[in-house]
């Protein structure tokens, strides 16, 4: 009875960091996740350096997004940071 006692805040710790660290985490991940794969042509983007750009082409890895007029670059899917309302960028 006694060493279950010594292992209970041991798992209670475990709990209350499962429930304030690694949920939050794994939900915000699945987030991130489901925002690169809804990615499509004409979106403005934020890429990971703080470029904003418009997605020209897409492919199943990489983005092809124009910074500039006639200037684009290629990033990987996993760099995007945030999806911008259409119209954000002038």
């Amino acid at each position: 009875m006694s060493s279950l006692t010594g292992m209970l805040p041991l798992v209670l710790m475990f709990v209350v960091l499962y429930f304030v660290m690694i949920r939050p985490q794994m939900k915000r991940q699945k987030e991130h996740r489901a925002m690169i794969e809804a990615i499509a042509k004409g979106d403005e983007v934020v890429v990971g350096g703080g470029m904003l750009g418009k997605v020209s082409r897409l492919s199943e890895q990489y983005l092809h997004v124009e910074i500039a007029s006639g200037v684009e670059v290629q990033i990987q899917r996993a760099a995007v940071v945030q999806v911008l309302p259409k119209g954000t960028i002038k």
